[in-house]
């Protein structure tokens, strides 16, 4: 069998490179087909010659993302197979994305898109006043807006961020929760919270929340309100009924962005009940600087079963 030869000079890095027990060797092994041997600070790679060679580029890619001091983990090798390469951008195009790269920097992490889909959602939520994030649940429509969102505040090009959601039951009826409305809401509020967690130090955060420079709250909250200066967030939209939608989107004022993100297939509003995420779909979708970003199960980006169960019910959706 063949063999190409990849030679790594700082040893260090390629430790960080292989991961822990070989790890992230194994799982290029496994997406490529080839055999991955450590000689020193050498990897043999066997395998058929177009193989090789796509790994001999990942390996290469990845090791370069290690010299510019950044981390390789599962995450990153997954990106690596699924975004295409980045490619300078356009002239007149935002300055942040002329050198190619897509990316969003956050107080506690820089966030890469890892799928071509989520890159294109990127480019779109800077580059217009409203849009919209629709597909299944774990292909990171929230987690990039949220964190596009705090790129925007900790820039100073919002003054603020709110985050809403509506509250509506998934099979459970909130009167039967325990505690006041606020304790009430807040489980239906945890995955922005979560979001936030994952850009924001704990206490800068609780101090922006208490400040209300950071705001999460219900839907129903939100009217009368005009949203000035800051990025919104509707998640899970299609919970909102038409009613609710064109209340939300008639908050938008002066200088703000707002992001709207939903599964068109996880609807839990009564039968008969018209989902304002639809309506709002076909209603908008021809007016200008307001873009749709669809995503798919091939932009699933939490565990691969997820992916696999969403395809499971789209097909049984189909069949019936």
């Amino acid at each position: 069998m063949a063999e190409a030869l990849i030679e790594f000079p700082d040893n260090r890095l390629l430790i960080e490179l292989c991961g822990e027990f070989d790890r992230n060797l194994t799982d290029i092994e496994t997406r490529l087909g080839v055999q991955i041997l450590r000689r020193g600070n050498q990897l043999v790679i066997l395998g058929p010659s177009a193989a090789q060679n796509e790994t001999r580029d990942v390996l290469n890619a990845l090791y370069s993302r290690l010299e510019q001091g950044r981390p390789v983990g599962q995450g990153d090798i997954d990106r690596q197979f699924r975004v295409a390469p980045d490619a300078p951008g356009p002239v007149g195009q935002l300055e942040m994305f002329t050198g190619g790269k897509v990316e969003i920097k956050t107080r506690k992490k820089l966030v890469e898109p890892r799928t071509d889909a989520q890159k294109a959602y990127v480019r779109a939520l800077f580059q217009n006043e409203l849009a919209f994030g629709i597909g299944p649940a774990g292909t990171g429509k929230t987690y990039i807006a949220v964190a596009v969102g705090v790129n925007l505040l900790i820039t100073g090009q919002v003054d603020k961020i709110i985050l809403s959601r509506p509250a509506v039951e998934a099979g459970e009826k909130l009167g039967y929760l325990p505690g006041d409305m606020k304790d009430k809401v807040d489980p239906y509020m945890q995955p922005l919270y979560d979001a936030l967690n994952d850009f924001l130090p704990g206490k800068q955060l609780a101090k922006m929340m208490e400040e209300k420079v950071i705001e999460i709250a219900p839907l129903a909250f939100m009217r009368g309100r005009t949203l000035s200066n800051a990025f919104v967030v509707l998640d899970e939209a299609q919970n909102a009924t038409s009613m609710q939608m064109k209340m939300f989107l008639t908050r938008l004022g002066e200088g703000s962005r707002m992001v709207i993100t939903g599964d068109r297939t996880q609807i839990d509003l009564p039968r008969g009940v018209a989902s304002g995420l639809r309506d709002a779909e076909r209603l908008l979708n021809a007016i200008p600087k307001i873009s749709f970003n669809y995503f798919t199960s091939k932009d699933v980006v939490r565990h691969p079963l997820v992916a696999a169960i969403i395809e499971a019910y789209e097909k049984d959706e189909e069949a019936t």
